[in-house]
């Protein structure tokens, strides 16, 4: 899923993209709320990390704007203020959850699977398609109940389509979602890491001459 981390701090702010890629997201970092707000107008993003103290501005401002403007994405706010009313003031600012700094990143990264495992859709953490089997909060994946190992990436995009399922997902989506806006590789990396699903589970990605790829539900 692709993730907007907004923090200032360089040095935390590496460490969570570094982290959550490794965890199999596509991340961007930005470091105030005028970058937040550009990346935010150009990408769709499936969760926003989002410190409080930027040095432009207060996030629970973004956050409420955010949520006024009917974005879907999930609000992780990450912040060193940790008194009750400064949670309840972000948790009724809109954000899905609230961290307080320090922590521990497995938590953090425990905290952004469940809040991913929602889609938007408020899917069931755990999809059937045919004869697999996808369990979004333990990132497995069974085929006749066999075990289908699959690389972060290639349960990231499989994951995505299966948010979408039933519709025509184009290719351009899966690179915004599944990659991020620094990818500059090939430029068929979607079809390699499709084709690589496809012969570890057969029959479940289907092929929209033009379009794009498709997940049945």
């Amino acid at each position: 899923m692709r993730v907007l981390v907004v923090e200032d701090d360089a040095a935390l702010g590496d460490v969570l993209e570094r982290g959550l890629r490794e965890e199999g997201h596509a991340v961007d970092l930005e470091r105030t709320m005028t970058g937040a707000d550009l990346a935010l107008s150009v990408s769709d993003y499936d969760l926003v990390i989002l410190d409080l103290g930027l040095p432009d501005g207060d996030g629970l401002t973004l956050c409420a704007r955010l949520r006024s403007a009917g974005t879907p994405a999930r609000v992780l706010v990450l912040t060193a203020r940790d008194t009750l009313a400064d949670t309840v003031s972000g948790l009724d600012a809109g954000a899905d959850d609230y961290l307080t700094k320090p922590f521990d990143f497995a938590e953090l990264a425990a905290r952004v699977r469940a809040l991913l495992r929602r889609p938007p859709t408020e899917d069931a953490p755990v999809v059937t398609v045919g004869l697999m089997r996808l369990d979004a909060a333990a990132h497995r994946v069974w085929r006749d109940d066999v075990l289908i190992p699959l690389t972060p990436r290639e349960f990231a995009l499989l994951h995505y389509l299966v948010s979408r399922r039933g519709a025509a997902v184009r290719r351009t989506d899966l690179l915004e979602h599944v990659w991020d806006a620094h990818y500059d590789g090939v430029s068929n990396v979607v079809d390699v890491h499709v084709a690589s699903l496809r012969r570890k589970l057969p029959d479940v990605i289907e092929t929209i001459r033009g379009v794009g790829y498709r997940v049945d539900g």
